[in-house]
């Protein structure tokens, strides 16, 4: 159990919290942060302050694990699994709280699983697939929107811009790219050379 795990287990232990806050409705919240016609509820503050310290603890543990030699095989299990819990009880959260449609949520979930069971694939036949670019990209913009989300917006919300529902959608669009790209580069692994 060495530092980079514990990072990554820390990160799997702030989700149900960061979840609490989210869908708990407790009565002794102060009234929410409010300028002009922008309204922040402080357990949706302090859900987002959680969920982006889990998100950054992702770079962390792996660039200690690299650094300094401390790869393990209970590493490479859990920090894609942590990575999924997170944006898959986020994206469930916001779903419950109306403020991320359902589907959007399910093309996202899916396409993890889709992955994931592909790279479980290639373990049997003893191959590794590499997290690609698209792949990064398709994290950046998850945490973007999300956060977008859980900050009602702000400050685009001041101009009318919806920057949220445009940040789900290029995540969501790029999500499904990403997956296919997953596919197509390793459909070898699948025995589909011949599609």
């Amino acid at each position: 159990m060495n530092l980079p795990n514990r990072i990554t287990i820390s990160r799997i232990c702030l989700i149900p919290v960061m979840m609490v806050f989210l869908l708990v409705d407790f009565k002794f919240y102060p009234e929410p942060i409010t300028w002009n016609s922008f309204e922040l509820p402080y357990n949706q503050l302090i859900a987002v302050i959680i969920f982006i310290l889990a998100a950054s603890t992702d770079g962390i543990d792996g660039y200690l694990a690299r650094k300094n030699n401390l790869v393990t095989n209970l590493g490479k299990l859990l920090d894609p699994l942590a990575d999924k819990l997170l944006i898959t009880a986020v994206l469930v959260s916001l779903v419950e709280m109306g403020k991320c449609d359902s589907w959007i949520a399910v093309v996202i979930i899916s396409r993890e699983f889709a992955v994931t069971g592909l790279r479980q694939i290639a373990l049997l036949d003893g191959a590794v697939v590499a997290a690609s670019k698209w792949g990064k990209v398709k994290t950046v913009i998850q945490i973007v929107a999300i956060v977008a989300i859980l900050i009602n917006n702000f400050p685009f919300e001041m101009i009318g811009l919806p920057f949220d529902d445009i940040a789900i959608w290029a995540a969501a669009l790029i999500t499904i790219y990403s997956g296919i790209d997953y596919f197509v580069k390793n459909k070898k692994l699948l025995h589909l050379s011949n599609v």
